[in-house]
């Protein structure tokens, strides 16, 4: 098995070589791009399977980038930046990342965030079927799609992984951490601010009506609850 391939995007040279060093030290292919443009370059001809984006580079942002590489790679992409507000965490996660990592940080944090976000290709509950139909929405989770009265959308696999993970355990509150821990790894469980942002999300593209949930639940002080209806079988 081919090792994963991480894109190191940022404009400093001396952060390059030393993020290149770190990571190369632990069994990952390294490639770099001084900007975002570069970074687009370089995901459109090559395989890329994570992306470090910092978010301040001159020319095209982190932020820009990371929309325009989310919406044609299914890479995992972690902003790195020295901005810790909730804000920042949650426009760096609407614009399409799938965590974020505040400088400076240390070799060990960055490299169980890495594995975090490569980790969730395997995250696969036996008991979530392939495809579920219910009311006039269908999921399909292989085509990783969601259609809601004829319209489409594509889910991003940070969505798809918790979108499964609430339909393999429909019908019951799932606490926020368990959530974190379950979707984004061992070491997670109190960013509920992922959680707000990839929930609005999801509901945005199965709820008929976004802002008056019927199917993707908020469970006042504890989690949420995905209220599944009689489902229909797919058909062979």
């Amino acid at each position: 098995m081919s090792p994963s391939r991480i894109l190191v995007v940022d404009d400093e040279a001396q952060i390059r070589r030393v993020l290149r060093a770190a990571l190369s030290g632990h069994g990952y292919e390294v490639i770099e791009a001084r900007s975002g443009e570069e970074a687009l370059e370089k995901v459109g001809t090559e395989r890329v399977d994570l992306a470090l984006l910092d978010v301040n580079m001159p020319g095209m942002g982190g932020l820009e980038a990371c929309r325009r590489i989310r919406a044609e790679s299914e890479a995992a992409i972690i902003m790195l930046t020295v901005r810790n507000a909730e804000r920042d965490k949650v426009e760096a996660l609407d614009a399409g990342a799938d965590d974020y990592v505040t400088k400076p940080f240390s070799t060990p944090e960055l490299l169980a965030r890495i594995r975090a976000a490569l980790r969730r290709t395997s995250l696969s509950p036996d008991n979530a079927p392939a495809k579920i139909t219910f009311a006039d929405v269908e999921i399909d989770f292989q085509a990783r799609r969601v259609t809601v009265g004829g319209r489409q959308s594509r889910l991003t696999p940070k969505e798809l992984d918790l979108l499964r993970y609430f339909v393999a355990h429909a019908n019951r509150a799932v606490e926020h951490r368990e959530l974190l821990q379950a979707v984004w790894g061992a070491d997670y469980g109190g960013e509920l601010e992922y959680l707000r942002v990839f929930v609005n999300q999801l509901r945005k593209k199965i709820e008929p009506k976004p802002a008056k949930p019927q199917y993707l639940l908020t469970e006042p002080w504890v989690g949420y609850r995905f209220h599944l209806p009689q489902a229909v079988p797919p058909k062979p």
